[in-house]
């Protein structure tokens, strides 16, 4: 069903805003997100009240994010359930409206399998739709802890790579509390360096072509009170030749089993310019981010996003002249055919570090992440 959105924050402050929640009214249950194609100009909540309305707003960018994306798309299973609608539909359509972004599937065969369980156990749908839910919320809960313990163990490694403290740190895209059911994934690394007053600087990429740097993360930056500043992600050489970098934080939305990563487009240069600089590069993300069925880097399917993310720019939440509703002014010629991978692939050997809630994997190899990965699943069955 079509979904609505809800204006808030109208006196123009930053507001608390979850980026995702589910919620229960009495016409029956939803899925209410954080529009986050809408910052940082207004805080905007889109309610999702079927599957297909979910994986409209994850194929649109309204909610994004490796682990943000798991924990909607067990929603979304939770949500067809309670409504009465295909589950497995759902689960499919679902699983699939991304595909570079392991997490997303991973939370929805998690919340899928764990309907289908209770449906054979008592053939109730009720009950199924309750047992998905459950699901859902935990895998919520999971992420926020595994988020709080990143951000310990990744200071801990700032520390001992960068002992004296007065970091300055650049980051690429986005990887706060918009993509995780905590305070995120590298950003947390960066704000619980800023809490120990070991941060100097965040550089914030601007991350072309959608800016996610310059309009969310900068964004969590300022309502943080970090000192950061934005750059063009081209400027980000200059930057580096000066001296001016002591570390690279990043997330990452795949990690193959020999410790590739694909993250957003952009980042393998980075991993570049940091090894020619002998500067760390460092990746921060959940062992859910990690993949051992994908065995390499060449094996990750990089989402190929639509052309016209780089021959216009969108402003959907000011009014411009020339451009029609929800449309974008031209930068390039008409028919001008544009590359747009959603992502790049940094091989393991320019990666310094690997951190997840369970362990830090450094150097990077296929065992050392196996080993990491085994932990967490004895945790899990524990």
């Amino acid at each position: 069903m079509a979904d609505q959105h809800a204006q808030s924050g109208e006196d123009g402050r930053p507001t608390d805003i979850p980026a995702i929640r589910w919620e229960e009214p009495p016409e029956g249950p939803v899925l209410v997100l954080l529009d986050q194609t809408r910052l940082p100009a207004e805080e905007v909540e889109l309610v999702c009240t079927d599957a297909p309305a979910l994986v409209e707003a994850i194929r649109s960018l309204a909610v994004r994010g490796a682990p943000l994306l798991g924990i909607a798309g067990a929603y979304g299973v939770a949500l067809a359930a309670a409504r009465g609608f295909d589950v497995d539909d759902a689960a499919n359509a679902l699983a699939g409206a991304r595909p570079t972004a392991v997490n997303l599937a991973v939370g929805v065969r998690r919340a899928h399998s764990a309907w289908r369980a209770e449906f054979a156990r008592s053939g109730g749908g009720a009950q199924a739709a309750s047992a998905a839910l459950a699901a859902a919320r935990q895998l919520h809960e999971e992420d926020a802890e595994a988020s709080a313990r990143m951000a310990e163990r990744g200071l801990a490694l700032l520390d001992e790579l960068l002992p004296g403290g007065g970091h300055r740190i650049l980051t690429h895209c986005n990887t706060g509390s918009l993509v995780s059911g905590g305070e995120g994934t590298a950003f947390a690394v960066a704000l619980a360096a800023h809490r120990a007053g070991s941060l100097r600087r965040l550089w914030v990429d601007e991350t072309r072509p959608l800016l996610q740097g310059a309009r969310l993360t900068a964004y969590e930056a300022a309502r943080s009170g970090m000192a950061y500043t934005l750059l063009t992600d081209n400027a980000a050489g200059s930057l580096f030749a000066s001296g001016e970098v002591d570390a690279v934080l990043i997330g990452a939305d795949r990690i193959a089993a020999d410790g590739s990563v694909a993250n957003k487009v952009g980042s393998y240069p980075l991993a570049v310019l940091a090894r020619y600089h002998h500067v760390p590069f460092i990746v921060v993300a959940p062992v859910t981010t990690v993949d051992a069925d994908t065995p390499d880097g060449a094996s990750i399917e990089v989402e190929q996003r639509p052309g016209h993310e780089v021959t216009e720019i969108v402003a959907p939440q000011v009014p411009l002249a020339g451009a029609e509703a929800g449309g974008g002014i031209p930068l390039a010629p008409l028919g001008t055919q544009a590359y747009n991978p959603a992502f790049d692939v940094t091989p393991p050997e320019l990666v310094t570090a690997i951190v997840t809630e369970e362990g830090t994997v450094s150097p990077v190899t296929a065992e050392a992440l196996a080993e990491v990965c085994a932990k967490a699943r004895q945790v899990t069955i524990g």
